[in-house]
């Protein structure tokens, strides 16, 4: 991942309703949920969720297929495994650490 796509992805997380519309996803799986669903679960108007579907899309965290009439979603895991990847690469100074609060602490490796 290059830090233009790591920026496209944290920027589509980083408002309220796109970041309640993944995590729904992510605790969804690999099934996903079809926009209707996820309207009502989060109490969304159809109008928003399908704004902020779209640029969950464009910066290619969700995914998007038709099943007959319906589309349904899914968090796009790559995208989100390798955001986490880029972000956590060089924690440590390379060395692994033994917890958060050691990292934090400065004492990691």
């Amino acid at each position: 991942m290059d830090t233009s796509q790591a920026i496209a992805g944290l920027a589509a997380i980083a408002q309220e309703s796109r970041l309640a519309v993944f995590r729904l996803l992510v605790q969804a799986g690999p099934d996903g949920l079809i926009a209707s669903k996820i309207s009502d679960q989060l109490g969304m108007p159809p109008s928003s969720l399908s704004f902020h579907l779209k640029e969950l899309s464009r910066a290619d965290m969700v995914s998007v297929k038709q099943d007959g009439r319906f589309m349904i979603y899914t968090a796009n895991f790559d995208t989100m495994n390798n955001l986490i990847a880029y972000l956590t690469e060089n924690c440590c100074g390379g060395h692994p650490c033994a917890s958060d609060s050691a990292c934090s602490s400065g004492t990691c490796g």
